[in-house]
């Protein structure tokens, strides 16, 4: 398949999202406030965690699988990327490693989400406009 394609495909494939649901015309936008909600308390755990002097890693990983799990989930593969350099520095008992990583994970974390903003806004300009020509 071709990029042009896969474009398309990526394009109807979101708008079918949206679209998907006409009991629930905010769907996308609840699934998206659930994740970024559960994201930012989980990295705001890790950070808390990661802040002891003795860290407790099983509890750390714990929090790793969660958010490496929604991001999947939602598709944030970038996001989940970077917790497997958590996961991994936290399999290593490596303090330093868990910081540099989760500093990656916020600054991916970040950009997600002002994607999803932009989305949900263009999203609701859309049904305004819609709604207005009715």
């Amino acid at each position: 398949m071709d990029l042009a394609a896969l474009k398309t495909q990526l394009k109807n494939f979101v708008q079918s999202m949206f679209e998907e649901d006409s009991t629930n015309p905010n769907f996308v936008e609840e699934v998206i406030t659930l994740f970024c909600n559960d994201a930012e308390r989980i990295i705001n755990e890790i950070n808390r965690n990661l802040g002891y002097q003795n860290v407790d890693f099983s509890n750390l990983d714990s929090y790793v699988h969660q958010l490496k799990g929604s991001s999947s989930s939602i598709g944030a593969n970038r996001l989940k990327l970077a917790c497997a350099n958590l996961r991994q520095a936290s399999d290593e008992r490596n303090k330093e490693g868990c910081l540099q990583a989760v500093q990656l994970i916020t600054c991916e974390y970040c950009l997600l989400r002002r994607k999803f903003q932009a989305l949900l806004h263009l999203e609701r300009s859309i049904v305004e406009l819609e709604t207005n020509q009715k």
